[in-house]
């Protein structure tokens, strides 16, 4: 009988689920693990604290359950000094008896490229196997969007519903006649329903000491570390979920555009993070979201509001980067080149929706999607921000940020840059938009009704000055034409005011760029 090939298994720190492929039929007497927290990975961007403290805390607790279920696992700590992937492994197969290195695709393109590097220099074969815990396989999405001139995620949902025979009738008919229904999920806030108060979650000894080593490492990454509040293990995420089914689930889809002064998060769930870990699955979050709406416990549009977000947009984006990668990274094409201001890491700007939104994102690693799309985004879009710059604040930022899901969510639809391979038009809106979706005009000290003059709101003049610079462009659109139209038939003088309006607003809050 022929001995089986000793392994050892590379796991990354976003692929902590036991769905993991390589671990399903994983053998303590055959495969050793092997897991790093890595120099490389730690500092290519400046990222927020709290996402450092998350992965490296997780991966220690994922260590320890390993052990416990009688495997081998090499662990090697961030002060241990290992400078990549490539040096840990190389190091790991020099101190082991293994015939071979096995590591689930990595989401990030530029971390493959390394893996395929290191497969080149070591002295046994690394094989690299498909990540079955996204629904749609790399080669899923290729087939569906080869062909296609434009990528609009609703028909590529609607093939994953039917896939998966979520939300659907006896028939196989979209569950109430409808696939979308967004149109009852915009609903702003006007603080008139009590926010759930949301469980804390105490850090144990291993995430308290992750905590200090992170605070003297770091000392210059955003992240208030003070109010660190996230799972660390899928035990402790299950039970956030189901908080969120159980308290905020049935009010998620009416106010998930809501922009609020009282609170960050709303009914958001705040499991995009462990999803994107490994310590939930896409699926079984949808499959419990749909049996809470069969069971009556929330509303159709909640739950397909929730569904659509995680089985739709996430798999959906995903391919959208794979497909489109490597040269998707380079493109820009509204030539947006101005420098990202400073204040994009203090949060200190005198919008308020803006500031309480880039405050935050820098303190908590945590901003719902309008807040990233329709004011940071927006903001980025009509200043004509440095595409790149802005994507690298976007996976500095965020706790759930990687390259996979941050690049086309920011290059593609909050700054148009891709042409509209993903959006219909781009998400362009002036200070009226912000109004209606929440409570932060109020507390501010610009008026979204007043177009130019002290105290007008940046957003409206910006918007113009917007259109006016990609008018060519624009009027091509279907969506924006009738917009570009309007704009021109304004009376010269008007539209000069606005624009001298605008550039000196814009000076103003992005000066010397």
């Amino acid at each position: 009988m022929a001995t089986e090939a000793k392994r050892l298994l590379l796991i990354l720190g976003d692929q902590l689920s036991d769905e993991n492929p390589l671990l399903i039929d994983a053998n303590p007497d055959r495969d050793t693990l092997l897991l790093a927290e890595v120099r490389d990975e730690a500092n290519y961007v400046p990222h927020n604290r709290h996402k450092i403290v998350l992965i490296f805390s997780a991966m220690r607790h994922f260590c320890q359950r390993w052990r416990e279920r009688g495997f081998t696992v090499i662990y090697r700590e961030f002060d241990e000094g290992v400078t990549s992937l490539g040096q840990a492994v190389k190091a790991a197969v020099d101190a082991c008896d293994v015939d071979t290195v096995a590591v689930t695709e990595p989401g990030e393109y530029r971390v493959l490229q390394h893996l395929h590097e290191v497969g080149e220099n070591l002295s046994v074969p690394l094989t690299i196997a498909d990540d079955t815990r996204f629904l749609a396989s790399r080669s899923d999405f290729c087939d569906w969007a080869d062909g296609r001139k434009s990528l609009r995620m609703e028909y590529f949902y609607r093939e994953m519903r039917r896939r998966y025979g979520l939300l659907l009738d006896s028939a196989g008919q979209p569950e109430g006649g409808k696939w979308n229904y967004d149109s009852e999920n915009r609903k702003g806030w006007r603080g008139r329903e009590t926010i759930p108060a949301r469980p804390d979650v105490s850090p144990d000894a291993i995430t308290a000491e992750v905590i200090d080593e992170v605070q003297r490492t770091f000392p210059d990454n955003p992240g208030d570390l003070n109010a660190f509040r996230l799972a660390v293990t899928r035990e402790v995420a299950l039970e956030q979920f189901h908080w969120f089914c159980d308290h905020a689930l049935d009010r998620f889809g009416t106010y998930q555009d809501a922009l609020a002064e009282e609170s960050p998060w709303l009914f958001h769930s705040l499991v995009s993070m462990y999803i994107n870990i490994g310590l939930l699955e896409p699926l079984e979050v949808c499959r419990d979201v749909e049996q809470r709406y069969r069971d009556g416990h929330c509303s159709l549009a909640a739950a397909e509001g929730f569904i659509r977000q995680v089985l739709g947009w996430r798999e959906y984006i995903r391919g959208v980067y794979w497909w489109a990668m490597p040269g998707y990274a380079e493109q820009n094409t509204l030539q947006a080149e101005r420098s990202l201001p400073s204040w994009f890491w203090t949060g200190d700007v005198s919008l308020r929706c803006l500031s309480q939104a880039i405050t935050q994102s820098l303190d908590h690693g945590y901003a719902h999607h309008i807040q990233r799309l329709m004011v940071i985004g927006n903001f980025a879009l009509l200043a004509g921000l440095d595409v790149s710059e802005v994507c690298e604040w976007y996976l500095a930022v965020y706790v759930d940020a990687f390259e996979w899901v941050e690049l086309p969510n920011t290059l593609g639809m909050a700054l148009h840059a891709d042409g509209g391979l993903m959006a219909s038009k781009p998400y362009a809106a002036s200070g009226k938009y912000l109004q209606r979706q929440g409570d932060h005009c109020a507390a501010c000290t610009y008026d979204p009704k007043q177009m130019t003059g002290g105290g007008a709101c940046p957003y409206n003049s910006l918007y113009w000055r917007f259109i006016d610079r990609h008018q060519d462009y624009l009027a091509e659109n279907a969506r924006m034409g009738l917009i570009v139209g309007g704009w021109r038939k304004r009376a010269r003088e008007e539209r000069e005011a606005i624009l001298v309006w605008a550039e000196q607003e814009l000076e103003r809050l992005c000066p010397g760029t």
